[in-house]
C-alpha cells in the first residue's frame, strides 16, 4: 500500500521532522517535511499529499487551524494531529473540526506507522475485494460503504469525515446490537481506549448532528455506562 503513498510532515522540531522523514522513507513512503503553516500551505499549493501529519503547535499558527481549512477543500486530506500528551482539549476540538485520528507526543514511529495505514484504508488507499457490494439503507438513508457515501432519499449527500463513516459503518454491519465505546474504538481506530479517551463521544455528536437526529425520532440509542445501539432498522441490499 505505502509504495505511492505521499505523507507530508509538519513539525517545528527538526530532529522529529528527521526522524520521521528517515523511518516513513524506509517503510516506503514518499516524504516531504514543513517547519511551519507557510510551508505546509506552499507545499499544498504544488502537490496533493494523501496525508498530512501535522503537529497542534506551529511557530506561526496553530495546525488546528490548518485543520479547519483543509476541511473546506474537496476532496479533503486526511489528518493525523500530533498532540503534547496533556492536550486533551486539542485532541477534542481536532476530532471536531474533522482530524482523522490523533497520537500523542512522546510517540513510537512505529505505531504512527500503524495509525497512517489505517488512516489510509478508511480513505480507500487500500483495494479490499469482496465476493458481494453492500447497501445499506436505514431511516432516510443509503449508504454505499464501497464508494464510502452516504445520501438521503431525496438525493443529497451527507459529508462525513473518515472516522465518522468508520463508526456510522461499525453500526450498519452490526444493527442492533448494543457497542461499547472500546469496541467501537477497536473497529474504527485499531487500538484500545484509554480511561479519559473521549474520542467516540465526540465523533457520535458529530454523527448524530451530521445525519440530523432529532428526539423525537432517535437515530441512535445512548446507553449509560454502555455504548451505543442504532435504533432504526437497517436493510442490506447486494449489488453482485
Amino acid at each position: 500500500m505505502s509504495s505511492q503513498i505521499h505523507i507530508l510532515i509538519v513539525d517545528d522540531d527538526p530532529e522529529i521532522r528527521s526522524l520521521l522523514a528517515r523511518y516513513l522513507g524506509s517503510q516506503g513512503f514518499l516524504v516531504s517535511a514543513a517547519a511551519n503553516r507557510a510551508e505546509c500551505e506552499s507545499r499544498l499549493a504544488i502537490s496533493k499529499p494523501d496525508l498530512i501529519v501535522l503537529d497542534v503547535m506551529l511557530p506561526d499558527g496553530s495546525g488546528l487551524d490548518i485543520c479547519r481549512s483543509l476541511q473546506d477543500r474537496r476532496p479533503r486530506t486526511p489528518v493525523i494531529l500530533l498532540t503534547a500528551l496533556k492536550e486533551d482539549v486539542d485532541r477534542i476540538v481536532g476530532l471536531e473540526i474533522g482530524a482523522d485520528d490523533y497520537l500523542g507526543k512522546p510517540f513510537n514511529p512505529r505505531e504512527l506507522v500503524a495509525r497512517i495505514k489505517a488512516v489510509l484504508r478508511r480513505a480507500g488507499h487500500e483495494d479490499q475485494a469482496a465476493p458481494e457490494t453492500r447497501i445499506y439503507s436505514f431511516s432516510e438513508f443509503v449508504v454505499d460503504p464501497q464508494l464510502r457515501r452516504i445520501v438521503r432519499n431525496d438525493g443529497v449527500a451527507v459529508d462525513l469525515t473518515g472516522a465518522e463513516f468508520d463508526l456510522l459503518n461499525a453500526f450498519l454491519e452490526r444493527p442492533g446490537r448494543l457497542l461499547s465505546r472500546d469496541q467501537l474504538l477497536d473497529l474504527t481506530q485499531g487500538r484500545s481506549r484509554d480511561p479519559l479517551d473521549r474520542s467516540i463521544d465526540v465523533l457520535m455528536s458529530r454523527l448524530r448532528r451530521k445525519l440530523g437526529e432529532n428526539d423525537a425520532e432517535p437515530i441512535f440509542r445512548t446507553v449509560r455506562n454502555s455504548g451505543y445501539q442504532l435504533t432504526m432498522p437497517v436493510r442490506i441490499h447486494a449489488t453482485r
